[in-house]
């Protein structure tokens, strides 16, 4: 918990810092709209087990559309918010939660993408993979921290969390291109990737 929520305050003070590269003040609105969506999206939860649920992420279309160091800050403004208001996540998890889903969902996950587009023919494939990869990642980080603390032993957990969350990764990757095919359709100008 310490070293999760250590990791989380550092690595979201340089995505602060680096954030001022990636935005104008055109963009800053959006993350607020990304953020209530993202928000929206979240609250729809799935119980697993051992505390845990499912859920989609948003955080592959944050950074394409806003980068990916904003999109940590998206993901963590919506993490903290839902653990203050409603508990949900939890205050004690929120780095382990900012850590799975805020830079291994959101930052790592658009470098997957941008990796993955160089070799694809069709771009729409590595925005698929890349946002199912990222509910898969969030899930296997999150089923690796339960089983560090000794909560649920290592070969119950990962497997039920990546079985769940590849379907729900899914439709992660759905909504994912629809939304990123629509804005780059309608507001081409929006799109960072």
């Amino acid at each position: 918990m310490v070293a999760t929520n250590a990791a989380a305050f550092v690595t979201v003070g340089a995505a602060v810092k680096k954030a001022r590269e990636e935005l104008d003040e055109r963009k800053i609105p959006l993350m607020g709209v990304i953020a209530a969506f993202v928000f929206a999206a979240q609250m729809l939860n799935f119980p697993i087990f051992g505390g845990t649920s499912g859920h989609v992420l948003g955080g592959l279309l944050s950074a394409l559309l806003v980068g990916p160091n904003s999109a940590i800050l998206v993901m963590s403004v919506v993490l903290i918010v839902q653990a203050l208001l409603f508990n949900d996540g939890g205050i004690l998890a929120l780095g382990a939660n900012i850590i799975n889903m805020a830079v291994v969902g959101s930052w790592f996950c658009y470098w997957v993408y941008r990796w993955l587009a160089r070799f694809c023919r069709n771009e729409t494939i590595a925005v698929a993979i890349s946002a199912w990869l990222s509910v898969v990642l969030a899930a296997f980080f999150c089923a690796l921290e339960l089983a560090l603390s000794g909560i649920v032993p290592l070969l119950v957990v990962v497997p039920t969390m990546a079985a769940i969350h590849g379907i729900i990764g899914i439709g992660e990757a759905m909504v994912t291109v629809a939304a990123f095919a629509f804005v780059k359709r309608t507001k081409p100008e929006l799109v960072k990737g």
